[in-house]
Parts: structure tokens; sequence; C-alpha cells
């Protein structure tokens, strides 16, 4: 891992709390020119003082300012899926494959994150760094998987984006080699 990917994940670790996360995907981040763009897409458990079972979480125009400005078509696609989140998620549930309706976990709906990073690699703005983490949808955790695969067939990506379970996700926030790193 780059110390550019630590540093996205301390600063998604910022915004949405380590122990709320119940799952992240990160996807392989793209480099044009002299600027590396990353996206996430990250589920977590609504915070405790949140009303449960709200609805959706609003979207807001500051995480689609940032994917036009990196340019990135991974960015783009990750916006696009957050629009196909709220569509998709009309229900408390999904069918898997076979049709069987798929219950959410931790019997609710959860808050799907869309986080960008957007870092100045070479020339003269290199080292700045603009990040954005954006509470997108509510949805269940099989939905946000297929809006997973959804961006990554759009995108045209070969490899999958890297999974970590809130288990492995803690475990990597804690791994005493990032603090060199960062």
């Amino acid at each position: 891992m780059t110390g550019t990917q630590v540093r996205f994940l301390q600063a998604i670790a910022e915004r949405v709390a380590t122990d709320r996360v119940v799952e992240a995907h990160l996807f392989a981040p793209r480099r044009q020119g002299p600027v590396e763009t990353g996206v996430a897409v990250v589920a977590a458990t609504p915070e405790a003082d949140a009303p449960a079972g709200t609805g959706r979480v609003p979207a807001t125009d500051a995480g689609e300012s940032a994917a036009h400005e990196a340019g990135d078509a991974l960015a783009t696609h990750a916006g696009d899926a957050a629009e196909a989140l709220v569509r998709a998620a009309p229900g408390d549930a999904s069918p898997h494959a076979d049709g069987a309706p798929a219950a959410a976990p931790h019997g609710d709906r959860l808050v799907v994150y869309c986080a960008r990073y957007r870092h100045t690699i070479k020339g003269p703005d290199r080292g700045k760094w603009e990040f954005d983490c954006v509470a997108q949808a509510d949805a269940p955790l099989v939905t946000v998987d297929a809006v997973v695969r959804g961006v990554m067939d759009r995108a045209g990506d070969a490899g999958d984006p890297e999974r970590l379970g809130a288990e492995q996700w803690r475990a990597a926030l804690e791994e005493p080699t990032w603090a060199a790193l960062a």
C-alpha cells in the first residue's frame, strides 16, 4: 500500500467512525499525467443519534464536483453508482441471484459513502491533496455489492476493488507501518 493510499484510508476514518464501518471497497488508484485519483465505497451503520430507517441520505453536489474536477472516469462512474443506489434501494431487501430476498445486515439499512481523493504528484502543484467523502445513499449491503460490480463493469476495470470487511478495516488502520508512511 502506498503512502497516498494510507493517507486516503486515514482521511476516510476521520469522517466515518471506524466502529461503524461494515465494509469498504477500494478501487485501484488511477494516474493521469501528474495527478493520481482514487475512489472508495464505504458501507457503515447509521450514526447512533440519527433516526433509524428514515430513508435515503440526501446526496450533495460536492461529491459530483470533485469527480468532475478530477476528470477521472472511475470517479464519474462511482458518482453514477450512487445514483443507482438511490434508484435500486427502495425496499429493505435486495434479491440474490436465485431471486430470494436478502435481509439487510444489522437489521437495518447502511449509510453508503463515496470517498474520492486527488493527489498531485508532479508539477508546480506537487503535494496538493483534495479529499471528499459524502454520504450518498442508504441501502442493504447486497445492493452496495451489486453497484460496486456495476461500477467495475462500466469503468472497464480488469481487477476487483479491494474489499475490506469490518475487522480488516480496523486492522488496516492499526498497522504500525502506516505511521512511518504518513
